[in-house]
């Protein structure tokens, strides 16, 4: 019974979000004390369970990356990085929207995909400014290029993190399976950038003329602040790379780097805390909460196993039914609970560390499934939901279903691309 109640109460507050009739934090609020009422979580399962807890080291990583990118705003690089990249595009939209996606596609490849769009937000708003094009489309297409570049490597995305941790698998392992079909799916994508967005990218002649006539340069504010936020920042991004061998939270290396730029910084906390989505970590704590709640009381563990069952050792079924099925539960719920869970499952069916390539394939199955479904909603992956803040803070809101119809589009396709990936290296020619 309380487990039909909590499905109840789930769907409830997701359809709330989706149709905005109240704002997305009260929904996920209301959604979160609903599972408490209901007895699915208490305090224990709410803030200390690693499996259906909030996930802290998700809302401090965000936390430490806004208030570096709120002492970064100081500088005025922001501004320079925008004049620069507008120039190397001669103002030309669509130009400017490939160079975006590509830089936020490496870049997520590298970092992680949240930090990797907290980075580039603020450069793209400021160059549609410059350009006098709307912002929304490029915020879009660079949260689906952070989804896709992330399934790269084994830090690009924190279910890759989680799935390497329960199979074995290597960092090299994840460069050579995966990054070629994020390097293929990439390039797919922006193909669907020009089918999807190019009726919004209209050229400015004059605007353009105008931004190809400034000296980025000039936008330095601080040159000094400049020096010592990019080496903090240097030292940040080196220290998330170098997770494996210090064993340092990439949230624990976050706040470490934030607090030193802030004491190097001496500026006021009103000037980097504005920079802060409070909202936005309201919110993922809310949804996380929501989706333990589906974990504490089995729903997503059923659904694993009725995955199983339905494979029943027929790898080439079991890897559609695994990417597909991980596509489709990513869009709507958290893909980091849901790849813990279905970790387990994944590793009965594909063996251990010495399996062939065949059984590996599951694993790759699980990963792209759970890394591309994410692009499906508006918050299906973390990357979507702080571009979603961003843009409202900066007065251009993207609504649930503005992005999800393109969303929609973008993980079908992706998806689809990527069966074919596993079925030609895997299947047909192994």
């Amino acid at each position: 019974m309380i487990t039909t109640l909590v499905v109840v109460a789930f769907v409830a507050a997701y359809v709330l979000i989706a149709t905005e009739r109240i704002h997305r934090v009260a929904a996920a609020l209301w959604g979160a004390a609903a599972m408490v009422v209901l007895g699915a979580v208490d305090a224990k399962t709410a803030f200390f369970s690693e499996e259906t807890g909030v996930d802290w080291n998700v809302i401090f990583l965000l936390l430490g990356m806004m208030l570096i990118v709120g002492v970064l705003r100081q500088t005025g690089v922001f501004e320079y990085l925008a004049i620069w990249a507008a120039k190397r595009a001669r103002g030309r939209p669509f130009a400017v929207m490939v160079m975006l996606v590509v830089i936020t596609a490496v870049a997520s490849a590298l970092l992680d995909n949240v930090t990797t769009v907290l980075l580039v937000a603020p450069v793209t708003l400021l160059v549609c400014d410059r350009l006098g094009v709307a912002p929304v489309p490029y915020l879009i297409a660079e949260a689906m290029a952070s989804n896709i570049g992330g399934t790269a490597t084994l830090v690009g995305d924190p279910p890759n993190i989680i799935i390497a941790s329960r199979s074995g698998l290597s960092f090299n392992d994840f460069l050579v399976h995966m990054a070629p079909i994020a390097t293929l799916l990439v390039v797919v994508f922006i193909g669907l950038c020009w089918l999807l967005f190019r009726k919004g990218l209209a050229h400015d002649p004059e605007r353009a003329a105008a931004v190809m006539g400034l000296d980025e340069r000039e936008a330095i504010q601080d040159r000094a602040l400049l020096v010592r936020s990019l080496v903090v920042l240097a030292l940040v991004l080196a220290g998330f790379m170098a997770h494996s061998l210090t064993g340092l939270e990439p949230s624990v290396v976050a706040l470490m780097g934030a607090g030193a730029l802030v004491a190097l910084s001496r500026r006021e906390p009103r000037d980097y805390l504005r920079d802060v989505e409070w909202p936005t970590l309201v919110f993922f704590a809310g949804l996380f909460i929501m989706v333990g709640a589906l974990v504490h009381v089995g729903v997503v563990e059923q659904v694993g196993h009725a995955l199983s069952d339905a494979v029943s050792g027929r790898l080439l079924l079991g890897s559609t039914v695994i990417l597909w099925g991980s596509a489709v539960l990513s869009g709507v719920i958290d893909n980091i609970p849901y790849v813990a869970t279905m970790a387990p499952i994944v590793r009965d069916l594909a063996g251990g560390i010495g399996a062939d390539q065949q059984h590996r394939a599951l694993w790759w199955a699980l990963a792209l499934g759970a890394d591309l479904g994410g692009n499906a909603t508006a918050v299906g992956a973390s990357a979507n939901v702080v571009i979603l803040g961003i843009a409202a803070r900066n007065d251009h809101p993207i609504s649930f279903w503005r992005f999800t119809k393109y969303g929609l589009v973008v993980a079908a396709v992706t998806v689809a691309v990527a069966w074919g990936y596993l079925w030609l290296r895997y299947f047909a020619f192994a």
